[in-house]
């Protein structure tokens, strides 16, 4: 399936922005319905790693069923840091229809998964949004989970309004040298910011029911060594931009992978000095820190 006339209207703009593709902030204006790749390097069909009940993610998204997660191979964004570069860079896994990936949803539901956890949507949200319906028109009631990098455009996630319950994108830097040098991606924070802005404006911030989130916006922050990220400044956007009372996950995992050793700002892992700083800034600022 793709372009559907029984699919809303929402769906089948994101289908039409496929080809020419205009899908991400890159806009590689390419016909992926013929096969043709952009920067994500993904054509027609998504293509997934992995489907499975996942039991790593923030503890308000695990439950004791985990979080049903969908990793997508391919990403619009070049990190050079990925730790997951077999699935983004090299794009392993398989190709999979809409129809398939509504059947999958359905299954993470019936195992008793907390909610659906698209990883790395951003480039295939056509199917994504499709699949959405189509598995909640067959009984689908768990949330949705869109967890990405964060260089989203924020038209695009504006068809996607309804679909999405939970909100968590990364917010990778507040500098665009950084950006462009470490992500391919120097537009970054501006375009970050202005999707954030759109997330919580359609989901607001994180609601938690019997320890498990239920629908808002959760942020996820990978602290990196020697402030490459310029933590501060992100922080402040989310206090003073978005709202006090904004989820953030400052996250401790970074370590040097793939082509980080190129780059020797953030060859080594940050120290725990920077990650306790960053930590404390938040709270600080009165945002909503997780542990």
């Amino acid at each position: 399936m793709t372009r559907s006339t029984s699919l809303s209207d929402p769906v089948r703009q994101l289908w039409a922005r496929t080809s020419p593709c205009t899908l991400c902030p890159r806009r590689c204006q390419v016909n992926r319905q013929e096969g043709e790749h952009g920067f994500c390097g993904i054509g027609a069909l998504p293509v997934v790693s992995s489907v499975a009940p996942h039991f790593g993610e923030e503890s308000v998204l695990v439950g004791p069923g985990g979080s049903g997660t969908v990793f997508f191979a391919g990403c619009n964004l070049g990190c050079t840091f990925c730790q997951n570069y077999d699935i983004s860079h090299r794009r392993a896994g398989r190709k999979i229809t809409t129809e398939q990936l509504t059947d999958a949803l359905l299954r993470l539901q019936e195992m008793g998964c907390a909610n659906v956890n698209f990883v790395t949507p951003t480039h295939v949200v056509a199917p994504v949004a499709a699949s959405i319906e189509l598995a909640r028109a067959k009984g689908l009631t768990i949330p949705i989970v869109y967890n990405s990098g964060g260089y989203d455009a924020a038209e695009t996630l504006g068809l996607l309004e309804g679909f999405i319950d939970i909100y968590m994108p990364d917010m990778k830097y507040a500098d665009g040298k950084a950006a462009g040098e470490l992500s391919e991606a120097p537009d970054y924070p501006e375009v970050n910011f202005a999707a954030l802005r759109e997330m919580h404006r359609q989901v607001g911030d994180l609601q938690i029911e019997k320890g498990l989130a239920r629908r808002g916006l959760l942020v996820r922050h990978l602290v990196l060594p020697n402030d490459v990220a310029g933590s501060t400044t992100i922080i402040d956007f989310l206090a003073d931009e978005i709202g006090p009372r904004t989820a953030i996950n400052v996250m401790d995992q970074y370590r040097p992978c793939y082509l980080a050793h190129a780059h020797p700002e953030i060859d080594r892992r940050p120290t725990r000095a920077e990650i306790t700083a960053v930590r404390q800034y938040a709270i600080d600022r009165e945002l909503t820190v997780l542990d």
